[in-house]
């Protein structure tokens, strides 16, 4: 069956194949089912998740510096006599000669600099950063998969399109070769045909070649064993879908996940420079500690103590405060960042409208081009047959037929990854 006789009996079938149409046949890999496969296996997506999970971490090591830190200590301390006097020691600073210490302490930082609100926003903003991170993984993922499935799909479908060609040049040769015995045809045109199917037989092992190396593409996405086959589900067999409805009223590419970074590294390059500018703030402490510490081991000497330490930064002024000026230059930059992305990303978006609605409207271009490639070849050989056109005429039809039937699935392909470049410049 050529290819109009298929597009004919697709579209005689298409109130009954439509709602089916997105359901790939049983035992075949559909387009989510390779998605599936690809991020189940290792990938950029799982060290992208695996940063995720690390800056949750931070967070967690963040909020653990408001909370008081509990510690348990032991120490003995020998320090040597004096010579002359067996009951002095020797270093002035410790209590005796032997001394035992075993103490349970809390220490409380209270954040009065606000150093330790700006580390927990740092945290904040990485965690929101490596979330984004993880959605442009996936999304990055998903694209190529689908440009890998597209192009295998393509790929064998311009083999059958070239065998089909060898097919009809073929025949011509052997039509050519039979009139040539019978003194109906020039020598000349024997070799046009048998160039022709020389011609094409190189076409065949190209196509071949491509669309193994397309399905090692694909395949290697999630598994080792890229030379096996893959079933894919044969969209390209039927009609591809209409263009998407509108979007509603507004910007849909600022849903974005690139916005999201970027105002997640804003909000962390102001954290940063909160905290460089708590170097120049008071920092106020508190440490409690029970328990013994005394020249001889006896419940009876111990006891409590608390210790609050004030520390008032002096000098180093000019460090901190050039820090916090560099910080808030990187905010600014990342806010600069984000201005321009909306002007480039409005222009992707509506770029990938205008290539959805050329490239559908191409398809039937395309297919209008098979029908009259087809018709134009049918009455070349009725011409050549009857005596009446030359042989070069159907040689040349036959590269038309070719090019039309390969410009009508490109066409489709191109559409549908123009479809698949929609979404992801509308952020979904």
């Amino acid at each position: 069956m050529n290819l109009r006789s298929r597009i004919y009996l697709l579209g005689g079938l298409a109130l009954w194949a439509v709602p089916a149409a997105a359901q790939p046949a049983p035992g075949t890999l559909g387009l989510e089912d390779c998605v599936r496969l690809a991020r189940s296996a290792q990938s950029s997506v799982t060290i992208a998740r695996q940063q995720l999970e690390i800056a949750r971490y931070g967070v967690v090591q963040a909020k653990a510096d408001f909370f008081p830190q509990a510690s348990l200590g032991s120490t003995f301390t020998y320090n040597s006599p004096l010579h002359a006097d067996r009951s002095t020691f020797s270093y002035v600073s410790l209590n005796g000669i032997r001394e035992y210490s075993s103490l349970a302490g809390i220490g409380l930082e209270l954040d009065t600099s606000g150093r330790l609100r700006a580390q927990l926003a740092r945290a904040r903003a990485d965690r929101e950063a490596a979330a984004a991170g993880a959605a442009l993984s996936e999304r990055d993922l998903r694209r190529a998969v689908a440009a890998s499935y597209y192009r295998v799909l393509l790929a064998r479908r311009l083999v059958q399109v070239t065998r089909d060609n060898l097919a009809e040049a073929r025949s011509f040769e052997q039509r050519s070769r039979l009139l040539a015995r019978n003194g109906e045809a020039a020598e000349a045109d024997v070799v046009k045909a048998a160039a022709q199917v020389a011609f094409f037989e190189q076409a065949v092992n190209a196509a071949e070649l491509d669309a193994r190396l397309a399905n090692h593409e694909l395949a290697s996405f999630w598994t080792t064993d890229v030379e096996a086959v893959l079933p894919l589900d044969d969209i390209l067999a039927r009609p591809v879908p209409a263009p998407p409805a509108p979007a509603p009223p507004g910007a849909p590419y600022l849903r974005r996940p690139e916005f999201r970074l970027l105002e997640a590294q804003r909000r962390g390059f102001q954290a940063d420079a909160r905290r460089a500018r708590a170097a120049l703030l008071p920092q106020l402490s508190l440490v409690a500690q029970y328990g013994l510490d005394s020249t001889r081991v006896t419940l009876a000497d111990r006891g409590y103590a608390s210790f609050l330490h004030l520390n008032v930064p002096v000098f180093d002024w000019f460090r901190a405060r050039s820090a916090a000026r560099q910080f808030d230059l990187q905010a600014r930059q990342a806010a600069v960042n984000r201005d321009i992305a909306e002007r480039v990303f409005s222009r992707e978006y509506r770029d990938a409208l205008a290539r959805v609605e050329l490239l559908y409207s191409q398809i039937a271009i395309a297919e209008r081009q098979v029908r009259l490639s087809e018709d134009n070849l049918r009455l070349s050989r009725v011409r050549y047959e009857g005596g009446e056109g030359a042989a070069l005429d159907v040689v040349a039809a036959q590269s038309q037929v070719a090019q039309a039937r390969a410009n009508f699935f490109s066409a489709e392909v191109n559409y549908l990854n123009a479809r698949v470049d929609l979404e992801v410049t509308a952020g979904r």
